[in-house]
């Protein structure tokens, strides 16, 4: 009895594992040639990592399908069975979500439309429409979501067939000013609308950017992680207008993994820096190969992989062999 209240003891005692360290391969999803897993958006939350993301799939009636789903682990090891959240409908085709964030008693994930009407794999790739737009759906629990909502970021006289084509939201709140959210998104560059209840938008501009727009708020600035046609790069603003580009292209191990040679883009950064399982910037991502997405690996054989990062500037990943 006394060794078991002792050992039970130590494993109280005992720091919490490290779960970035034990993990033997940078890849957490793995696309086929009928699967693609793209887009990842990340929440750490009760012990749990949720991980929402493009799926797409070529079916038996060889239509390709995008649909938002979701999983979550506790260990990087362990995943739960992934979960489709929006309806089967080529006209629609929601995806790319792009985080998730707490507003009153609602969790709030923003995503995209991307319609391809009638896609069959041997049109691969075909790119969504101008028909795609922004879209939020709200959960109380993380696993229930309401129908999606449409995002009018022009704001609530701007109709929707006027929108323009707009993919990749992003939500975060103002750092100066608690309670005014901003939306970022990919059109014209980055575009930014802001609001104070999630539902009435203003438009404020615009600046040069590729897509997949993620930002964090580090040492009072904001740091936009961004896609360009290769690789994911930074840009760093204290006002949102004015923006300057900061380290270098981030393309990890690239050059040595078949399964993202033909692109990795997608990046999107949680700071788990005082989490004790994680200790640093974690980073999912997206790579498609070995062809490059116009040769065919956008709607297959894409995967989703994780990095890590105790600056934002250096990376490492499972199997990183240090030089």
């Amino acid at each position: 009895m006394l060794i078991t209240c002792l050992l039970s003891l130590f494993t109280f005692l005992a720091p919490p594992k490290n779960l970035l360290t034990a993990l033997s391969s940078p890849v957490l999803f793995r696309g086929d040639e009928r699967t693609a897993y793209r887009d990842p958006a990340v929440l750490y939350q009760k012990d749990s990592l949720f991980v929402f993301f493009t799926l797409v799939r070529t079916e038996a009636d060889n239509k390709v399908y995008s649909y938002t789903a979701m999983s979550q682990t506790k260990d990087l090891q362990h995943w739960s069975p992934v979960r489709i959240l929006t309806p089967r409908d080529q006209r629609l085709d929601y995806s790319s979500p792009g985080n998730v964030v707490r507003f009153g008693n609602e969790w709030v994930l923003c995503l995209q439309t991307y319609p391809r009407p009638d896609y069959t794999a041997d049109q691969m790739p075909r790119f969504g429409t101008g028909d795609a737009r922004l879209f939020t759906m709200r959960s109380r629990d993380l696993h229930h979501w309401a129908a999606p909502e449409l995002l009018r970021v022009k704001g609530p006289d701007v109709d929707e067939k006027s929108l323009g084509r707009m993919i990749d939201p992003y939500l975060l709140e103002d750092k100066d000013e608690p309670g005014k959210w901003w939306c970022f998104y990919k059109q014209n560059g980055v575009s930014m609308s802001f609001s104070r209840d999630l539902r009435n938008w203003t438009y404020a501009g615009h600046t040069e950017s590729g897509e997949n727009a993620c930002v964090l708020v580090e040492n009072n600035e904001y740091v936009l992680l961004h896609s360009p046609k290769n690789g994911v790069a930074l840009k760093r603003s204290t006002d949102l207008r004015t923006w300057r580009d900061w380290g270098s292209l981030i393309t990890l191990g690239q050059a040595e993994w078949p399964w993202a040679q033909g692109r990795l883009s997608a990046g999107a950064v949680l700071n788990l820096k005082q989490n004790p399982r994680f200790s640093k910037y974690v980073m999912l991502f997206h790579g498609s190969g070995p062809k490059t997405e116009e040769a065919g690996d956008f709607d297959k054989n894409a995967s989703i992989g994780i990095a890590w990062s105790d600056d934002l500037l250096t990376w490492s990943w499972p199997g990183k062999v240090l030089k």
